[in-house]
């Protein structure tokens, strides 16, 4: 159905190139739409007219046209004016209008497809049969992006990326549910993984121009036929979620960045318990003040490169050979190897994901 701001803004525009007052009613004759400044009743007339055989017809020195959806009549359109100029105005009108309605039921049987598609609620013969009915190439590579923004309730995200992607029929934009924009993107013209990014990065600069605020933007792998979208969009809903956790500082992530941070996603609680209290007893490894966390940070990010983080940290060599120790003293793990590095680090990465997700108290 076509929304009557859309409507409005269509009469409008066809009232600055014709010089003529339309309106828009009902099959019942009740007014939608019209450009008119003073109100007047085209009810009585209308509803009568819907009645009848005719197309077509001119009552009270106005020109009346039937507009239909699926051979029902979905509008009656008022053209203002008499003779063949007034008639030829408004059958215009009215056949902008016919191709409005028409063009909007296609994008909704896309995107209800669309949606069908990415939340697997399709039959393998379903997927070619309507993808062949609606145009849709089953055989060329696809990436879902998914996006989410901190002021989405202000602001129509859904209409901005559209309005990104324009008239590109073979891209599609849709939402599943009132949090997430999901972009199917078409890599046909064989998109590598750089031009991704550089589209996801344009489509972020694009949103914020809108007043769009918070931009986060997720993707999948890509997938070479119509029906493994689905796979990209599951993971790059895990790649938004598992970014949130591990990845804070990035607007941008791909499913194939998240590393281990995967791993730890997909892990049951009771065992992320389990590891924690395996390795640090009643102890954890969030206790540890900022400046400790800084330095364990730093010599990760070092690669336990000793020299490098003292340096990059502004301190003595001494000073931070005595924090590893003190770290080793309250954990029986010494960070300067490389086992028991990558058991804290793990051990940190659980930490901070089971806070997400339950708001553990440590």
């Amino acid at each position: 159905m076509i929304s009557n701001q859309t409507l409005q803004g269509t009469i409008d525009g066809l009232k600055n190139i014709a010089r003529a007052d339309f309106s828009v009613l009902d099959s019942e004759g009740k007014e939608v739409v019209t450009t008119l400044t003073e109100s007047r009743s085209f009810r009585d007339e209308a509803a009568e007219f819907a009645k009848t055989p005719a197309d077509s017809q001119e009552i009270n020195g106005c020109q009346y046209f039937k507009i239909y959806d699926d051979n029902f009549v979905e509008y009656i359109l008022v053209s203002m004016g008499e003779g063949e100029d007034a008639y030829l105005i408004g059958k215009m009108a009215a056949f902008q209008i016919q191709n409005l309605i028409v063009a909007y039921k296609e994008r909704f049987d896309k995107d209800n497809f669309v949606k069908n598609l990415l939340l697997d609620n399709l039959l393998l013969v379903d997927i070619y049969s309507r993808a062949k009915k609606l145009h849709i190439d089953t055989d060329v590579p696809r990436v879902v992006m998914s996006l989410e923004c901190s002021n989405s309730k202000d602001v129509n995200v859904l209409e901005a990326a559209r309005g990104f992607f324009g008239t590109n029929n073979n891209d599609y934009v849709t939402a599943v549910d009132e949090k997430d924009v999901l972009v199917i993107k078409d890599l046909s013209e064989g998109t590598s993984k750089f031009d991704i990014d550089r589209i996801a990065m344009s489509l972020q600069r694009a949103l914020e121009k809108e007043g769009i605020k918070g931009i986060k933007i997720a993707y999948g792998t890509t997938v070479p036929e119509l029906k493994e979208v689905s796979r990209s969009y599951k993971e790059a809903k895990m790649a938004m979620d598992v970014g949130k956790i591990f990845f804070e500082e990035r607007s941008i992530i791909a499913y194939e960045e998240l590393g281990i941070g995967r791993l730890i996603y997909q892990l049951p609680l009771p065992l992320c318990k389990m590891f924690i209290k395996e390795i640090f007893g009643d102890k954890s490894p969030a206790a540890f003040d900022e400046e400790t966390l800084t330095t364990i940070y730093k010599f990760f990010e070092n690669s336990l490169n000793v020299s490098e983080t003292s340096r990059q940290l502004f301190i003595h060599r001494n000073t931070l050979v005595y924090r590893l120790d003190k770290i080793l003293k309250l954990t029986g793990l010494d960070l300067r190897t490389f086992d028991d590095a990558i058991t804290f680090h793990i051990a940190l990465m659980v930490v901070k994901y089971m806070k997400y997700m339950e708001n553990f108290d440590y």
